[in-house]
């Protein structure tokens, strides 16, 4: 979407047509609604903007729930947005530390700029680019309290706020179609320039949770997040935003609500073990974090192999920081051999979840050839040194 054609939809006429255009979910819906908005008379160019927000607002459901109703996206600024509710954890960092003047710099479609508003704090939202900042204040425009202003991130007065919320464009300019950067120093703005905001201002910075950890500072403490199982991102806290004795957190969020699993430093590791009845697959925010020791040891495990994030224990314990399996039975990692008692237990449906393997977990499903009616979870390790195929059955329930 360019300027011209949001100044199209930004038209009473566009802003009506896409609120009465309702979400479609195939292709022949699709050319049924531009049909009946052209015979209306409607111009081309603005029935395929109403379109284009149409399925933006669709697909951003999961991320902003109703409130996708009523905003405006770009294909590249809703494939960047943070989810509300991961939003409203930063929002609350800032509401809790005291902090009531924040600047979302590069605030892209204003999703943390939404949730600071929806806290009554006063937010100043400022992107680079014209037609991303125009979409952050249409989707502002309820709340009183957030503006979003024009710039360069890099050239933002510090001064004039007390906090400051950073997310760095670790992507080149547009509105789709864009690449990822590697280099740190090729963002917008730099890290360089990040962590020099945060040695004179509270600063909270959201990275890619895949960030190496080298580039972390030790002042920082570093929260890595997940979300229904997928971690979505690293965000660095300094100052009063950083808490005492926190160095490293992981934040799980999903079905049981927030739980967090925090330390001081890197968790130190507990020893390797024989399988024991129960096996237990972290969180992916556990092992960025690097939490394992600590959440082995809350269920009194131990590691399956050196190297590889899988704990196990005699204990069946629901948490939130782990997907948890009761062994069935091991066998080794052979198609043949594991086709064969799949077939005679009845198996037609099949998890497979690997580490430490080799293995196309799809192409490997194929190979087994599955037909009966039963479903197991297997899972493809190293176990003792040899390739193992450990047959489970997934734990019900995840406490908090």
């Amino acid at each position: 979407m360019d300027a011209a054609e949001l100044a199209q939809l930004l038209t009473p006429e566009g802003m009506a047509l896409l609120d009465r255009t309702p979400s479609f979910s195939d292709g022949g819906e699709i050319v049924r609604v531009v049909s009946r908005l052209r015979a209306e008379g409607h111009d081309p160019g603005l029935v395929a903007a109403v379109l284009t927000q149409a399925k933006l607002r669709q697909k951003a459901g999961s991320k902003f729930g109703p409130f996708a109703s009523r905003m405006l996206f770009t294909e590249a600024g809703l494939e960047q947005a943070t989810r509300l509710q991961v939003a409203a954890q930063h929002a609350g960092r800032f509401a809790a530390a005291g902090l009531t003047r924040v600047a979302d710099l590069g605030c892209g479609i204003g999703g943390d700029a939404m949730a600071m508003a929806a806290l009554d704090l006063d937010v100043t939202a400022v992107d680079r680019d014209e037609v991303t900042a125009a979409v952050a204040t249409h989707n502002l425009a309820p709340w009183e309290s957030a503006r979003v202003e024009l710039g360069d991130a890099a050239d933002f007065d510090l001064g004039r706020v007390d906090g400051v919320w950073m997310d760095p464009a670790r992507r080149t300019a547009g509105h789709g179609n864009t690449r990822r950067l590697a280099d740190p120093d090729d963002w917008s703005p730099s890290l360089d320039t990040v962590f020099a905001a945060a040695t004179t201002t509270p600063t909270g910075v959201k990275l890619g949770p895949g960030i190496d950890r080298d580039l972390i500072p030790d002042t920082a403490e570093a929260q890595w997040v997940s979300v229904d199982r997928e971690v979505v991102e690293l965000a660095l806290w300094f100052g009063p935003l950083a808490r005492p004795g926190v160095r490293r957190a992981a934040t799980v969020i999903g079905a049981h609500g927030v739980a967090e699993m925090t330390g001081e430093a890197d968790a130190p590791d507990v020893e390797v073990g024989g399988l024991g009845e129960y096996l237990y697959e972290p969180d992916g925010a556990v092992i960025r974090a690097r939490l394992i020791g600590d959440l082995a040891r809350t269920v009194d495990g131990r590691m399956l192999s050196d190297g590889i994030a899988y704990v196990t224990s005699d204990r069946a314990v629901t948490t939130p920081f782990a997907q948890g399996f009761r062994v069935v039975d091991t066998m080794p990692l052979d198609v043949k051999q594991l086709a064969a008692r799949l077939a005679a237990d009845d198996v037609g449906t099949v998890e497979i979840k690997k580490r430490g393997v080799d293995v196309d977990p799809a192409q490997f499903r194929k190979r087994l050839r599955l037909r009966g009616r039963r479903s197991v979870t297997l899972v493809l390790t190293r176990l003792e040194g040899r390739h193992t195929a450990i047959l489970c059955e997934r734990l019900g329930g995840v406490a908090g």
